[in-house]
C-alpha cells in the first residue's frame, strides 16, 4: 500500500489542534493549583506527571504488542535534547508559572500567543523554513484574536513583571519548538518521555533543595494528572504535528491554546471573554488549513532513519524477500529527485525559495 502525500498534513493539523486544546486547558487548572505549590515545585510536578503518564502508555503499548518501530534517539542527538529539556522543560514552565501567579489566568493565556510569532520568527529567520503570505495573515489573525479574548478594560501596566515572565517563557518555548522539530523524525514518545522526566526531575530537585515541601495528597495527585494530560499528551501530539507540518505552521495552529485556556477560565474562574475574538481565531485557523504551497523543487540525496510509508519520497527496496508492513522505520537513502507537489517545511522539504 502506497502512502498519500496529502494525508499527512491533514493528520498534522488535527494533531496540532488537539495538542493546543490540551495545553491551553492546563493554564486555568495550574492557576487553581498555584496556592498550594510554589511555581518551581508545581513545574516539577506537572512535568513529572507528564513523564509518568507517557511511560505508562508506552509500557501498555509494548505489552499489547502495539508499539511501532520508530527511529531511536541517538548519542549525537544529546545537544539538541539538552536544549529542548533546558528551554522547554525547565526554564519556560517555571517562568510561565511565575507569571501566572501574578496575572489572571485569562490574561496569562492570552500572552501565551506570543509563542506563535516567536516560533515563526525563529523558524523562518534562523532555521530556513518557508511561510507563505496567506499563512502569515492567518498567524496574525489568530494572534490578534487571542489578544482580544480577554476583558478589553484590563490594565496590564500594573502587571508588567508577570507579563514579562510569560513573554520570556514564550521565547523559550519558541526555541524549544524549533529544536524539537529537528528531532521530530525520531520516536516522538521517547523524545517526550525524556523531556518530561528530565525536566520534572530537575525542577523537583531544585524545589526540594531550596526548601519547598511537597503539597498534600489531593493537590499532589491533581498536579500529576494535569501534567499527564496537558503536558504529556500535548507534547506527543505537537511533535507529531511538527513532523508533518514544520515548526512554523504547527505553531500557528497551536495558537488556539490560549483560546482553550481563556474559554475554560470562564467556566472555572468566572473570567470574561470577547466572542468576536473567537471568530478571528477561527478565520485564521481555516485560512491556515486551506493554504497550499507547491512549486518545482529539488531533493538532494539524503540518508536517515524514521517512520515512513512508501510514497514518492520513499521509493526504495528492502533486503529480504518480503517488504515490511507500513508504516515502518529503517535507515534508508533518498535519491536525487526533482518534482512539484503541495508540501510544507518538513524534514524532506527544507529548501530555499
Amino acid at each position: 500500500m502506497r502512502g498519500s502525500l496529502h494525508a499527512a498534513p491533514r493528520d498534522g493539523v488535527a494533531a496540532a489542534l488537539l495538542a493546543a486544546l490540551l495545553f491551553g486547558a492546563g493554564t486555568p487548572f495550574a492557576k487553581l493549583l498555584l496556592p498550594g505549590a510554589a511555581p518551581l515545585l508545581l513545574a516539577g510536578l506537572l512535568y513529572t506527571g507528564a513523564g509518568l503518564g507517557l511511560g505508562a502508555v508506552r509500557l501498555f503499548r509494548r505489552t499489547r504488542g502495539r508499539a511501532q518501530r520508530e527511529a531511536r534517539l541517538r548519542g549525537d542527538d544529546l545537544p539538541l535534547l539538552a536544549g529542548i529539556v533546558l528551554t522547554g522543560g525547565v526554564v519556560s514552565p517555571v517562568l510561565a508559572l511565575l507569571g501566572l501567579a501574578r496575572l489572571p489566568a485569562s490574561e496569562a493565556s492570552l500572552l501565551l500567543n506570543l509563542e506563535v510569532p516567536f516560533t515563526v520568527l525563529l523558524a523562518v529567520a534562523l532555521f530556513g523554513e518557508h511561510l507563505g503570505g496567506r499563512a502569515l495573515i492567518a498567524t496574525v489573525l489568530i494572534v490578534l484574536g487571542g489578544a482580544a479574548l480577554g476583558d478589553g478594560g484590563a490594565d496590564l501596566q500594573g502587571r508588567r513583571i508577570g507579563s514579562a515572565l510569560v513573554a520570556a517563557a514564550c521565547l523559550g518555548w519558541a526555541l524549544d519548538n524549533n529544536l524539537t522539530q529537528r528531532l521530530s523524525l525520531r520516536d516522538p514518545n521517547a523524545l517526550a518521555l525524556v523531556k518530561t522526566l528530565a525536566a520534572g526531575a530537575i525542577n523537583l530537585a531544585l524545589a526540594l533543595v531550596v526548601g519547598y515541601a511537597l503539597p498534600a495528597a489531593r493537590p499532589l495527585v491533581a498536579a500529576l494528572v494535569v501534567g499527564s494530560v496537558s503536558y504529556g499528551m500535548s507534547i506527543v501530539l505537537a511533535i507529531h504535528a511538527m513532523r508533518r507540518l514544520g515548526a512554523a505552521r504547527q505553531a500557528a495552529l497551536f495558537a488556539v491554546a490560549p483560546f482553550a485556556g481563556a474559554l475554560l477560565s470562564v467556566a472555572l474562574l468566572g473570567e470574561r471573554m470577547e466572542p468576536l475574538a473567537a471568530l478571528a481565531m477561527a478565520a485564521g485557523v481555516v485560512l491556515l488549513v486551506r493554504e497550499r504551497h507547491a512549486h518545482e523543487h529539488l531533493h538532494e540525496p539524503l540518508e536517515h532513519d524514521h517512520l515512513h510509508v512508501h510514497d514518492a519520497h520513499h521509493d526504495h527496496e528492502h533486503e529480504g524477500t518480503e517488504e515490511p508492513g507500513e508504516p515502518h522505520a529503517h535507515p534508508h537513502r533518498h535519491r536525487r529527485l526533482s518534482h512539484a507537489h503541495p508540501h510544507v517545511s518538513d524534514a524532506h522539504h527544507r529548501h530555499t525559495h
